[in-house]
């Protein structure tokens, strides 16, 4: 015989509830045999079951799809180390209201200060807020749309990256680009603004410096413009993360030498 257990704490569902999330599942030998099956008290809890299961196979699609590649967790944040940061914004940020509102969010400052670290977690957090997202550098993307072959698969790749409720683009700035990437950037910030879909951008330069990463193009103005409407802009001012961290391991290098050192001068003089 059955066993008519049920999750603990697990609220339990109508009937009509339950049979509408067993065809929402397409757990149809279980919705064909519902008259005799409805009354069995497992059921919620293998429908519970399957419904956790495919929202973690979800995520895990999605996060590959993604492609945010690995990353510090915010956790391990050092927020005492940047001499300007709103922390305040950035756990606004991480409710991920914004992305309901479709509404950006432009992160400046100089190189190494965490800027990747921010959007790589706020991207990841979309994710499992339930959002799509996709995370890709400025030089990637734009290369990727300039190489391709006629306006129909252009169109296509336009897309995929139109597509995702969350857009992040890292590190624009870091190089220059002609007047072609420049409107395909545009098009790019266009597209998902008219579509209320939240771009995030890492920048190492002001805005007004942008005519420097896209020089020659008449769409840099515009291209400001759609980013900054209905956007949260945060400045971060810092000394490089990555050379501090390099600063500490080799502190802790030249100490571990130390102690070994120590220890083999002990060890020779049978201390």
């Amino acid at each position: 015989m059955a066993s008519k257990t049920k999750r603990v704490g697990a609220p339990f569902p109508t009937p009509e509830d339950l049979r509408g999330r067993v065809q929402a599942l397409g757990l149809w030998g279980i919705d064909a045999s519902w008259e005799e099956l409805q009354d069995e008290l497992w059921i919620a809890q293998l429908v519970e079951i399957e419904t956790e299961e495919r929202a973690r196979r979800s995520l895990e699609r999605r996060i590959r799809s993604a492609r945010i590649g690995p990353f510090k967790a915010m956790d391990d944040f050092d927020w005492a180390w940047p001499r300007k940061i709103d922390r305040e914004a950035i756990e606004e940020l991480l409710r991920f209201e914004f992305v309901k509102d479709g509404a950006n969010v432009v992160l400046i400052g100089p190189n190494g200060v965490g800027k990747t670290t921010l959007a790589k977690n706020l991207t990841h957090g979309a994710l499992q807020a339930g959002h799509t997202a996709r995370f890709v550098t400025a030089s990637e993307m734009l290369n990727d749309l300039a190489a391709q072959d006629g306006q129909s698969a252009l169109r296509r790749r336009i897309a995929r990256f139109v597509r995702p409720t969350l857009l992040a683009i890292d590190e624009v700035g870091y190089l220059s680009y002609g007047t072609q990437h420049a409107d395909l950037m545009f098009d790019i910030v266009n597209r998902r603004s008219v579509a209320e879909r939240s771009t995030l951008v890492t920048t190492n330069k002001p805005f007004q410096e942008w005519n420097d990463v896209f020089p020659n193009s008449a769409a840099v103005v515009a291209l400001v413009d759609r980013l900054v409407h209905r956007s949260e802009i945060v400045e971060i001012d810092a000394d490089s993360f990555r050379l501090k961290e390099a600063k500490e391991r080799d502190a802790a290098r030249r100490k571990s030498r130390a102690a070994r050192r120590k220890r083999s001068k002990e060890a020779d003089d049978g201390v």
